[in-house]
């Protein structure tokens, strides 16, 4: 049962996912221990508090996370694994644009770019104004992905990595789900 502080439409009363929810799990996925406040998440994240607040909300209502006695949230793994692999994908699809400056991302960022050698096609880039990189505009899950990216590096490579499963090709994506299934190991 959902909790009662997920906001439904009363003509809809559905409960939907987010591509900032995502996003929040990722980064709770990083760390074994207590989960941050939801203010410091939504500081690290770029997001209001209630933003933090209501991701895990709608994250713990589709099963992806649970909460403790303290109301502490932490990530169901296998889950989110689950989730990551078969059906986050199709949830959020890619969405790219023209040619933009950017942070790269997908097999353009690290860890893949270790892995897979450009060609002659522009890497894709989430669009920011401080980004170092030229490619095709790849729009991220949530607009302050690149600046949250830049402050955990960790962070940005589990979304980069979901960026090659939701629009690279095949041996992308092969790769990617290989190195997410590693990472968010229990």
């Amino acid at each position: 049962m959902a909790s009662a502080s997920v906001a439904r439409s009363p003509s809809n009363p559905q409960l939907v996912l987010r591509p900032q929810d995502l996003v929040v799990l990722l980064r709770l996925a990083l760390d074994p221990g207590p989960a941050p406040t939801y203010a410091a998440l939504g500081a690290e994240l770029g997001m209001t508090a209630s933003e933090t607040h209501a991701a895990v909300e709608r994250a713990v209502a589709a099963r992806l996370a649970i909460k403790d006695e303290a109301g502490k949230p932490a990530v169901v793994r296998a889950a989110l694994k689950t989730f990551v692999q078969h059906g986050a994908r199709y949830c959020f699809p890619a969405t790219q644009g023209g040619l933009s400056r950017g942070l790269p991302t997908g097999y353009a960022a690290s860890p893949l770019n270790a892995q897979i050698r450009p060609g002659n096609d522009p890497p894709p880039v989430w669009p920011w104004k401080k980004g170092t990189a030229r490619g095709i505009a790849f729009h991220p899950l949530y607009p302050s992905v690149p600046e949250a990216a830049e402050r955990n590096p960790a962070l940005g490579e589990l979304l980069a990595l979901f960026d090659a499963v939701r629009g690279g090709s095949a041996r992308e994506q092969a790769l990617a789900l290989t190195l997410l299934d590693e990472r968010l190991q229990p």
